[in-house]
């Protein structure tokens, strides 16, 4: 039997956690945390995933610290799909994705490692399967986090998101 193996996501797990909520952290600007953000404004962040899925692979979470969709304000609600729609815009123009899948996990038991509610925007591709999934239910990444985020935030700069969704 071959294996697959993630040392990064290993050390990650047992590694020293910091004090506090990553994503709160992240809106803080601590240096705690590995900061992925392309966009922030006064109520919500944008972020490349640590982990991601697929490349382009983004999360949109709230500046507040809330753990229930329910608990956003009117305010936050209207922010958030105006965001999504600049969000998915600027995916489309540095990814090219066929689809995307949108969510959240909310609560430990829905697959949430973070309290801090976070809405996840995955980029699909047509036959994005690979050999690595199909024997040990691994993914393999083509992009590095870190170089999807510089390519994000450039786009973000240039084109803020009013700007992309007027």
């Amino acid at each position: 039997m071959e294996y697959f193996f993630s040392f990064e996501k290993l050390a990650y797990l047992k590694g020293k956690k910091p004090d506090g909520c990553i994503l709160c952290l992240i809106n803080e600007g601590s240096p705690d945390v590995v900061n992925l953000s392309v966009f922030s404004n006064r109520l919500f962040t944008v972020s490349v995933n640590l982990y991601p899925y697929n490349p382009g692979h983004l999360l949109i979470f709230p500046r507040r610290h809330v753990e229930d969709i329910r608990e956003y304000t009117t305010e936050e609600e209207i922010e958030l799909a105006r965001l999504i729609r600049a969000t998915l815009a600027v995916i489309d123009e540095t990814h090219s994705p066929s689809g995307y899948n949108i969510g959240y996990n909310m609560g430990l038991v829905a697959g949430a490692s973070i309290g801090h509610l976070h809405l996840h925007i995955i980029p699909r591709y047509p036959r994005e399967t690979g050999i690595a999934d199909l024997i040990a239910g691994k993914r393999v990444l083509v992009e590095p986090p870190t170089e999807t985020a510089e390519r994000i935030r450039r786009l973000f700069a240039d084109h803020p998101p009013s700007a992309l969704t007027s």
